[in-house]
């Protein structure tokens, strides 16, 4: 029976770089691994999954209201797909998090996700949420705050570099916008 996968952790912790890894490991054993994100996340090319170290890999970009489950199976009319690759997963909706749970169910397909656990307020993104509840196994990465201690959180900066306590949850940005942080920096940073 396949199962479905939450790899999670704040930035900077190698998601991206493992989902295209998983990518190539499948390629390499000349089987088909259908890597899909959304298109909230447009900070690169969008049609590819692109890591911060420089590994990029190509794409199926989807957005909030398409069906997972039916855009698997429409992939699976041009050649079999051996898993199923989902990189910045906290932006799925808890229903597209049903979907891929259905593709590990009832298609047998393995679901593999990688995203933020949480926002820059500490709160739990409604995708990770549902991915935290439906998944069979979570995994963390380990993201590394500046004074050595794991980084669960993540800081979000503004053009000044100040830290932001509000705002909308959903700010595309890299390590221009964001600063990966243990849970005591994350917590000294909102109160101050």
């Amino acid at each position: 029976m396949a199962k479905m996968t939450f790899y999670y952790a704040s930035m900077n912790a190698g998601k991206s770089t493992a989902c295209i890894q998983a990518g190539y490991n499948y390629l390499e054993r000349g089987l088909r691994a259908l890597m899909i994100k959304p298109e909230v996340d447009n900070r690169d090319d969008t049609e590819k999954v692109s890591s911060r170290v420089g590994l990029s890999a190509k794409a199926v970009v989807f957005d909030s209201e398409v069906n997972l489950t039916e855009l698997v199976l429409h992939q699976m009319k041009t050649s079999k797909v051996s898993v199923v690759l989902v990189d910045e997963a906290q932006f799925l909706t808890p229903d597209q998090v049903k979907e891929l749970s259905d593709i590990a169910d009832f298609e047998d397909i393995p679901v593999v996700c990688y995203g933020l656990r949480t926002d820059f307020q500490g709160e739990l993104f409604p995708g990770s949420a549902a991915l935290m509840a439906r998944s069979d196994r979570l995994k963390e990465l380990i993201g590394v705050c500046h004074c050595g201690k794991t980084a669960h959180f993540v800081l979000r900066r503004d053009d000044k570099g100040q830290v932001v306590k509000e705002g909308e949850q959903i700010l595309i940005g890299g390590n221009d916008r964001y600063e990966a942080v243990c849970r005591k920096h994350h917590r000294a940073a909102m109160l101050s």
